[in-house]
């Protein structure tokens, strides 16, 4: 008798799970149904793309190079002495950076000197005789030639013993290294790199547009990206006369950098053309495009449908982009909440 009521009593149990379950289960639909018809139109904010007055200044971004830049190498042969000047090091044009083995070329020189003397002392005493008929012609242009010799190989030997002395040929910064005292030197041996950051070049590029506006000598404000917001001043020092595959114009910014030189070769930077002038253009919020610059769209919403379309911008500033192609004045462009459209997707405007 107990076990008909124990399996009463489970069935009683399970027949009241099933129906919590099911219950459950209707209210869960019913939840789901409620949430896709209130997620059925996307809640977005618009703006109304507007024909604005646009300064014409632009902005352009490249990389810092050095004004100099060059890679030392030797021009006599023999072991390095003495070393004088490492990698980081700053220099001055002239300011001796090796000394190479001399005794070899002190005593080329030192023989030259002696026979450079003794050629004219000769040259001297052949011309009293041929003042008295003593030599012929011949013989005295012979000891003018063997003077005018002598007196070369003098000074070559003089260069020779100059460039054990190895300088620096610009103001600068050792950037590389290459010898140690011991090296043994041949001709055309690498020595030095060193490059001058005293001033930069910022390269940059123009689209066709802007490059008519810019001319050689406009002053340039200039930031490094990775500076903490320093200004510096600049000069428009080149501009292409040809554009590149791009349809863009090389140009480039001649920087004075601060007196700590920390202005780096390599470093990214901006300059800002200043456009004294302005003009009609359609503008949208940057942040209402849709993908990259390069690649942009927008939703313009009608009729309580968001739709997609390609743009062709012209003219980037920090907050507003410029609209060629694909709206027209009056459109109402999504500004906020596209992450969650798609094409022809329902939406609601907020307020």
């Amino acid at each position: 008798m107990k076990k008909v009521i124990y399996i009463l009593i489970a069935l009683v149990v399970l027949a009241a799970v099933g129906y919590k379950l099911m219950s459950n289960k209707e209210q869960m639909a019913a939840n789901a149904a409620v949430a896709e018809i209130k997620s059925d139109a996307i809640p977005v904010a618009v703006t109304e793309v507007k024909t604005e007055k646009l300064d014409k200044s632009f902005t352009a971004q490249g990389n810092f190079a050095p004004i100099q830049s060059l890679t030392l190498l030797s021009e006599t042969t023999g072991q390095v002495q003495r070393v004088l000047k490492r990698k980081g090091d700053k220099v001055k044009a002239g300011e001796l950076l090796l000394q190479v083995e001399s005794n070899t070329m002190s005593a080329d020189l030192a023989t030259a000197q002696t026979n450079a003397e003794k050629a004219k002392r000769d040259l001297e005493r052949f011309e009293n005789l041929a003042a008295g008929d003593a030599i012929t012609q011949r013989q005295l242009e012979d000891a003018r030639l063997a003077a005018k010799s002598t007196q070369a190989q003098l000074v070559a030997a003089r260069q020779r013993l100059t460039k054990t002395r190895i300088t620096a040929p610009i103001n600068g910064e050792i950037n590389e290294i290459y010898v140690e005292v011991g090296s043994y030197l041949g001709m055309s041996t690498k020595l030095y790199d060193i490059v001058n950051v005293d001033k930069l070049k910022l390269k940059v590029k123009a689209s066709e547009s802007e490059v008519l506006l810019i001319n050689k000598g406009d002053k340039v404000t200039v930031k490094a990206n990775a500076g903490a917001g320093q200004e510096y001043e600049g000069v428009v020092t080149a501009i292409a006369a040809q554009a590149d595959p791009t349809l863009k114009f090389d140009v480039e910014v001649e920087v004075k950098n601060a007196a700590n030189n920390n202005l780096r070769a390599g470093m990214y930077g901006t300059a800002y053309f200043k456009v004294d002038d302005q003009r009609d253009a359609m503008l949208l919020p940057r942040q209402a495009i849709v993908g990259s610059i390069q690649n942009p769209s927008v939703y313009v919403v009608k009729d309580g449908v968001a739709n997609m379309r390609k743009v062709k911008v012209g003219v980037v500033t920090q907050d507003k982009v410029e609209i060629l192609e694909g709206v027209q004045p009056g459109d109402q462009v999504v500004q906020s909440g596209q992450i969650n459209l798609r094409e022809g997707i329902k939406v609601t405007l907020l307020k």
